[in-house]
C-alpha cells in the first residue's frame, strides 16, 4: 500500500464502525439475558410453601404494573397494588388440608392462633421463591446467551444482566411495598363469590394496623371457600355498621332487578338508595316497574330523575318500603337522608326545563335551606340526581350521593364533602342491550358502610358487571382516609376528636 493510500485511508471512521458493531453485539448479548431471563423465570418461578392450612404455589413474573394476585378458582381473583415494581406475584391454593381447616372451622380462636405464625409462613415462602427465582432466570440467561453466541463469556455477561435486572426490580418491589394494600382489594370473578373472598369491611376498618390479623383473615375465607363454598355466612352481624346499596340510573332495564336483589342479599344490605331515572320515559305505561321495590323487603330510599315524571314519584310512593324524598329530611336504618328530585323531566320536549346554571343555583338555595334548619346539623347523607344540583352541599353534609352521568366517580369538597356519583345500575337502561353502539355500559353499584354511632362513611365496595351475561365482575374496595374530618364550618375540636388515622394505602 503506498504513502499515499495509508494517508488517505479513514481510520476515524473504521474505528466507530468497530466501536459500533461491539454495541451491537454486547447490546444482543444484554437482550438475550433480559429474554433468557423471562423464559428462565416463567418456566422455573414458582415454589409451593404452606400458609395456614393450605398449600401455596407462589409464582414470580415479569408485569408492567407490579401487584400481588391471589387466585381463588374457581371463584375469581383478588389483586392489592402492594409494590411499584413490573413484578407480578401470584399466589394459588395448591390444597388445603384437612385436618387443620376442620380445626379452624370448629375453634373460634384457630384464626387469631394463625395469626401469629402466618407472618413467618409467608416471609419463609417468599424468600424461598426469591431464590428459585434468581437462579431460573439467570440459568435461562446463561442457557440463552450459549445457545445464540457459542460464548462463555458472553453466555454469563447475559446470566449477570439477567440476575442485575431482577435484582434491582426486587430491591423495588420490598423497598416500595405497601401491607396496608390488603385492605383495599380489587376482585375479579364470579359475583356470587365476591362477599365471601373479600370479606366484611367493617372487620377491615377496626383492625386496619393489625396486618397480620387481616392477611389470615383473607387465607381463612379463602380456606373455607375451598372446604365449604356452598355454606358459607355472607358476612358476619355487626350492629355497629350499616350497610348501603347505592344504585342509580335504571331506565327501565328489567334487569337490574335481579342485579340488585342479588347483591342484596349477599352484601346483607340494609337499605338501598337509588339516585333516580328508575325510568326511561316516565309514563304512565312505565309505572308498574316500580313494584319490583317491594320484593326487595328492605327500604328503598329514591329521588326523581330527569326522566322520572311526578307519575312516577306517585308509583314509588305506593311501594310499602319506599322513601321517597323531595326536599324531605327522613332516618332510615340510623342514618338521616336528605333527598330532593330533579327539576327536569327531559322526556318532555314540550316542557321548558331549566338550564344547567338554573339546576345549580336551586341547588345553593336547597342547601342553605338544609344548612338553616334544625335538622340540618343531623343530615349524614344526601341524595340527589345529578352533580349539577349537588354541588352546592360542600359543606352542609358528609357526604352526597347522585348518579346521572352513567359512570362512577367520586370527589372530596374544598369544605369536607365527599361526593359519590354512581354509574348506571341499568346498564344506560335497555340502549345498552344495542349491540351496535359499541361496548355495552357496565352495570355498577356500590355498597357503602357507615358507622352507626358517627354516621360517617367508613368505606365502600365499588361493583361493576361485564354488561351482557352478569357472570363475571370486578369488586373494588375503598377505605374513606379520613371517615371523622371536619365538614364545612364544624369546630376545630372536631378535628381533634377524631380517632381514624390517616389511612391512604
Amino acid at each position: 500500500m503506498s504513502w499515499e493510500a495509508i494517508r488517505a485511508y479513514d481510520y476515524r471512521g473504521a474505528f466507530n464502525k468497530v466501536r459500533a458493531g461491539r454495541a451491537w453485539r454486547w447490546g444482543g448479548v444484554a437482550a438475550a439475558g433480559l429474554v433468557g431471563g423471562w423464559l428462565g423465570l416463567a418456566l422455573g418461578g414458582e415454589v409451593v410453601t404452606p400458609i395456614g392450612p393450605a398449600d401455596v404455589t407462589l409464582g414470580l413474573s415479569l408485569q408492567w404494573d407490579g401487584e400481588t394476585v391471589v387466585d381463588v378458582r374457581p371463584l375469581g381473583q383478588l389483586a392489592f397494588d402492594t409494590h411499584d415494581a413490573p413484578l407480578r406475584l401470584e399466589a394459588t391454593i395448591s390444597d388445603i388440608r384437612l385436618s387443620a381447616a376442620e380445626e379452624m372451622f370448629a375453634d373460634p380462636d384457630a384464626i387469631n392462633r394463625m395469626a401469629a405464625g402466618i407472618g413467618s409462613d409467608l416471609r419463609a415462602g417468599v424468600i424461598s421463591l426469591v431464590v428459585r427465582a434468581l437462579v431460573a432466570a439467570t440459568l435461562g440467561a446463561v442457557i440463552m446467551g450459549l445457545l445464540l453466541f457459542r460464548s462463555a463469556g458472553r453466555a454469563l455477561f447475559s446470566g449477570l444482566v439477567s440476575l442485575v435486572v431482577l435484582v434491582g426490580s426486587g430491591a423495588l418491589a420490598a423497598s416500595s411495598f405497601n401491607p396496608s394494600a390488603i385492605a383495599e382489594p380489587r376482585y375479579t370473578g364470579l359475583i356470587a363469590g365476591a362477599p365471601q373472598v373479600v370479606g366484611g369491611a367493617e372487620a377491615v376498618v377496626s383492625r386496619f394496623n393489625q396486618y397480620q390479623e387481616q392477611l389470615a383473615g383473607l387465607v381463612g375465607n379463602v380456606a373455607m371457600i375451598y372446604e365449604a363454598t356452598s355454606t358459607l355466612p355472607v358476612y358476619e352481624e355487626d350492629e355497629s355498621v350499616v350497610r348501603v346499596l347505592h344504585v342509580s340510573d335504571i331506565q327501565l332495564n328489567p334487569a337490574s332487578w335481579s342485579i340488585i336483589r342479588t347483591l342484596r342479599e349477599q352484601y346483607g344490605a340494609d337499605v338501598v338508595v337509588d339516585s333516580g331515572d328508575l325510568t326511561d320515559r316516565g309514563s304512565a305505561a312505565e309505572d308498574v316497574f316500580a313494584d319490583e321495590i317491594a320484593d326487595l323487603e328492605v327500604p328503598y330510599v329514591w329521588v326523581r330523575g330527569e326522566h322520572d315524571s311526578m307519575g312516577t314519584q306517585r308509583a314509588v310512593e305506593s311501594q310499602p318500603n319506599a322513601v321517597v324524598l323531595d326536599e324531605d329530611t327522613e332516618e332510615v336504618a340510623g342514618l338521616t337522608f336528605y333527598g330532593v328530585g330533579d327539576p327536569r323531566y327531559t322526556p318532555d320536549a314540550t316542557r321548558l326545563n331549566p338550564d344547567e346554571e338554573a339546576v345549580a343555583a336551586l341547588g345553593e338555595e336547597q342547601a342553605s335551606s338544609v344548612a338553616e334548619s334544625d335538622a340540618g346539623n343531623e343530615v349524614d347523607v344526601a341524595v340527589l340526581h345529578t352533580r349539577t344540583q349537588g354541588n352546592a352541599f360542600d359543606g352542609v353534609v358528609p357526604l352526597v350521593l347522585t348518579g346521572g352521568d352513567h359512570m362512577r366517580s367520586t370527589a372530596l369538597g374544598d369544605q369536607g364533602t365527599r361526593f359519590l356519583v354512581q354509574g348506571s345500575t341499568g346498564g344506560a337502561g335497555l340502549s345498552g342491550l344495542d349491540h351496535g353502539r359499541g361496548r355495552p355500559t357496565p352495570y355498577q353499584a356500590s355498597v357503602l358502610y357507615f358507622d352507626v354511632e358517627t354516621g360517617r362513611l367508613q368505606a365502600r365496595d365499588d361493583i361493576d358487571l361485564g354488561g351482557i351475561g352478569l357472570t363475571s365482575a370486578q369488586v373494588e374496595r375503598h377505605i374513606e382516609p379520613d371517615p371523622d374530618r371536619p365538614v364545612g364550618d364544624e369546630p376545630e375540636e372536631a378535628e381533634e376528636d377524631a380517632t381514624e388515622p390517616e389511612r391512604t394505602p
